[in-house]
């Protein structure tokens, strides 16, 4: 699904996650302090988005009475997410030097998308950031095997007690987690329980994949009341920013026991009346494609993937010209991650896609030879 919005909200997904990891260098200075700080929220954006985006590829043939081919859904997956990744995850594996850190996790923990559950971040650190392609990993698991046993009787007061339970659940899980870790190491001197115990986990990063998949659900099946509600879609945008702007408020303590309560669903709430904005041809964010977020948008994974281990390049090279610099060391770090995207991008994700494409031909030639 290729609308001019939602590239605009992926293409500032990535860019304001690369600025909150500008820590790998130092930071930018305290002229991008204000701007860097809330960065990670950029993920969240991606979790929304992703369940919007794989939420309607799983429901629709749920919804017009059919199946879901579970072997086309899960190659699919693994053409698109697998090559880049691995090959990224061998350059960390092999090439030391590649590292923004010294310590990495064992390769296994990667291959099985266990590294944000199993983690020792204070001692292996790089490439950390692969924790959110791991909740997506899980998703991509669970998700349509849920979607197929809630199809089976469709019923909106399931749907909702479900995304009840998860919401309040969460909240729940994350404040007694808070509660228990900091109660035993209220400084984080013994581990960072705040990474290990309550950023990374998945069951406790599900209210942006949920918020998304909702609003799929909705937009499936629902879809004239969808169209309505579109009309409105400038009020969602509005609202979306006001929401956002109190999940900030809710954060002003990263670490602190309301923002991992109450903050994460909060947050969900806003960014996916954003994407709801976004999915809107007619809004102010989705009327038109801006230059550049486009191409943004679709190395976006790859830049994910590399953006940290060049920040590390480039200030082992030129760091200490670069110190201090603000916007002149941002453009020449995220120009060195742009350029190794790219090359990652075209080499290597881009022919994943196409061995995906021929061989979902090959195989609808074959079904159509057997009719």
């Amino acid at each position: 699904m290729r609308l001019p919005g939602l590239d605009l909200l992926r293409a500032i997904a990535i860019v304001w996650v690369m600025l909150f990891h500008s820590f790998v260098v130092g930071g930018l200075g305290p002229d991008w302090s204000w701007l860097s700080r809330y960065g990670w929220m950029g993920v969240d954006l991606f979790f929304v988005l992703s369940g919007f985006l794989i939420g309607s590829q799983v429901l629709q043939p749920l919804a017009a009475g059919g199946r879901l081919d579970f072997r086309d859904f899960y190659l699919r997956r693994a053409f698109r997410i697998l090559p880049a990744f691995v090959v990224v995850l061998a350059l960390y594996v092999f090439v030391p030097a590649f590292r923004e850190a010294p310590g990495l996790e064992p390769a296994w923990m990667f291959l099985t998308f266990t590294v944000n559950l199993l983690i020792d971040y204070g001692a292996n650190s790089a490439f950390s950031h692969a924790w959110s392609l791991c909740v997506e990993e899980h998703f991509y698991l669970v998700f349509p095997l849920l979607a197929v046993w809630l199809a089976r009787r469709p019923s909106a007061w399931r749907l909702w007690l479900l995304a009840a339970v998860i919401v309040f659940g969460g909240i729940a899980l994350r404040a007694g987690i808070w509660w228990h870790d900091h109660a035993l190491d209220p400084e984080m001197q013994l581990r960072n329980w705040f990474v290990e115990d309550l950023y990374f986990p998945t069951w406790n990063r599900l209210d942006g994949l949920l918020c998304g998949v909702l609003l799929a659900t909705w937009r499936t099946w629902r879809p004239a009341s969808w169209e309505r509600a579109q009309r409105h879609a400038n009020v969602a945008l509005l609202a979306g920013l006001a929401v956002m702007a109190l999940a900030l408020w809710l954060f002003r303590d990263r670490v602190g026991l309301l923002g991992n309560s109450l903050g994460w669903p909060v947050l969900s709430l806003g960014m996916g009346l954003l994407v709801f904005a976004g999915a809107a041809p007619g809004s102010w964010i989705g009327r038109r494609a801006l230059p550049f977020a486009g191409w943004l948008a679709a190395v976006s994974y790859s830049l994910y993937l590399v953006h940290k281990a060049m920040y590390h390049l480039v200030q082992a090279a030129w760091g200490d010209w670069l110190a201090g610099r603000g916007f002149v060391a941002f453009a020449i770090y995220g120009a060195a991650a742009l350029l190794a995207a790219a090359v990652l991008h075209y080499l290597v994700e881009r022919p994943g896609l196409r061995l995906r494409h021929r061989w979902q031909a090959r195989r609808q030639a074959a079904a159509s030879a057997a009719a």
